[in-house]
């Protein structure tokens, strides 16, 4: 026989033991009991527990300002969220995110544990819900419907915040190696042939940049989940709220999070939309996109070391096989192509859940919820581990990318506005029959001098436009 102490507790179905020493109630059980889906727990996203916290906080706020909850109430309640937001409690958080019944269970779960800790805080027992209740004091006014999304969009925004931090924590790192490398000329490719010379400052350069137009974009769906439902209750109605109440939860959401939030202007609209979340996880599939082409690249140009690209060399992070000696593999850039993979996975997910919507309300948030935090937390985690161990350690081969320039028939482009167009294709079929290079051939027939040359080919006039006094000698 266990000697573990319980506490018994009822709901509509019935009644459970709950462990003595646990915050949460008889519903967060029934949800652990019904729910065993995946590894994902409410407990690992500490900030949509936050949002959770907020938004219970900004509606005993509203509700004691009602005259709905009494002096002792609103203060076990309060005290009860600033504790959690503080980072303590989180582990009486178990439910898995995956869930069915819209986060009912979710948000029974913040409801039963911020009731019972308010309880020891009142000086009561957990479980005597008579002097405080997770549905009539923790949940008044509210509903599921629209107290879970709220915390979603809440704690969406709070990991926002720190996803930015990450995000362009890496695009300074692209831009110092841009700078770095901005002297190095090499070769320019499409379609995996040559193309024009341009410097490898110039790659690294639009690495930077290609991510930095994505801030303004992502900014924007994020400011879009600074619009909440609040006082919707169960469809939009705001039935078993009071006059006033959503204004004044809005307004201590302001003040509880420093934040503009705002509400929705149809509330039964926004009970059901969710594509603000659908918004938020495009926006970290069109980062994820661009940071599978980027890390395609770097794959690629540090291929080797002898019968790849091999332009810049990747830190060696771990011997690259079991039965190869001396072999390294990019590593570093081959995870972020996986978590690349797995947010637009993770994308779709949340599309094909926003399209579920029916009628006053889409019972698929659980998982929208879980992928959005998921694709957030595992970029930041990527974006890191790149900067850190590949981005910040690349070393450029200069010998080999001017070896690949003076070899190049690309070069040619460079030299057509000089030498004209017949001259230019002339030496290019030269230099494909014979295997030799645009660079000696052009020296070779006297066409330029090398200071000519040298000068056409100089890295800051291959990097823009330019015009040149130079005349071909035939």
């Amino acid at each position: 026989m266990s000697d573990k102490k319980t506490r018994i507790e009822s709901d509509l179905i019935g009644q459970l033991e709950i462990p003595a020493d646990k915050l949460y109630g008889v519903q967060t059980l029934r949800g652990i009991e019904n729910f065993p889906i995946s590894h994902f727990r409410l407990s690992h996203y500490p900030l949509f527990i936050n949002g959770l916290a907020m938004t219970k906080l900004a509606a005993a706020e509203a509700n004691h300002q009602l005259g709905l909850l009494t002096d002792e109430q609103f203060k076990g309640i309060s005290q009860a969220c600033l504790e959690i937001l503080h980072g303590e409690h989180h582990d009486q958080f178990p439910v898995d995110m995956i869930q069915g019944g819209a986060g009912t269970t979710t948000n029974m779960n913040a409801n039963e544990v911020i009731a019972n800790r308010g309880l020891q805080i009142m000086g009561h027992e957990a479980g005597e819900y008579q002097y405080l209740s997770p549905n009539d004091h923790v949940n008044c006014s509210q509903s599921t419907n629209d107290a879970y999304p709220t915390a979603i969009h809440l704690g969406l925004y709070a990991t926002h915040l720190r996803f930015m931090e990450h995000f362009k924590a890496l695009i300074a790192a692209f831009e110092a190696k841009a700078k770095e490398f901005a002297h190095i000329l090499k070769m320019g490719r499409t379609q995996l042939e040559d193309a024009v010379p341009m410097t490898l400052g110039q790659t690294f350069g639009a690495y930077a940049n290609i991510l930095k137009d994505e801030c303004r974009n992502i900014e924007f769906a994020a400011e879009e989940l600074l619009t909440v439902n609040m006082g919707a209750t169960a469809i939009g109605t705001g039935i078993c709220s009071e006059p006033e109440y959503a204004e004044k939860c809005i307004a201590a959401l302001r003040e509880v999070t420093g934040w503009d939030v705002k509400l929705a202007h149809d509330l039964v609209a926004a009970t059901s939309d969710t594509t603000s979340m659908l918004g938020y996880s495009q926006a970290l599939r069109r980062i994820a996109v661009k940071m599978n082409k980027i890390c395609n690249d770097l794959r690629l140009l540090a291929s080797g070391p002898r019968c790849g690209l091999h332009e810049f060399d990747l830190p060696a992070r771990q011997p690259g096989s079991s039965i190869m000696p001396g072999k390294v593999n990019p590593v570093i850039p081959e995870v972020m192509n996986q978590v690349a993979y797995k947010v637009i996975g993770n994308d779709v997910c949340v599309a094909m859940s926003a399209e579920a919507a029916q009628m006053e309300l889409n019972a698929m948030e659980p998982v929208m919820a879980q992928c959005c935090f998921e694709s957030a937390e595992i970029m930041m985690n990527g974006f890191d581990t790149l900067r850190i161990n590949c981005v910040e350690g690349i070393k450029a081969n200069e010998d080999v990318c001017q070896g690949y320039v003076r070899n190049s028939i690309g070069i040619v482009t460079a030299l057509n506005p000089i030498i004209g167009y017949k001259n230019s294709t002339k030496i290019a079929k030269e230099a494909l029959e014979t295997g030799g290079s645009v660079y000696d051939l052009v020296l070779q027939h006297g066409v330029l001098t090398k200071e000519e040359l040298d000068t056409i080919l100089s890295p800051e006039n291959m990097i823009r436009p330019v015009k040149l006094d130079i005349k071909p000698r035939r």
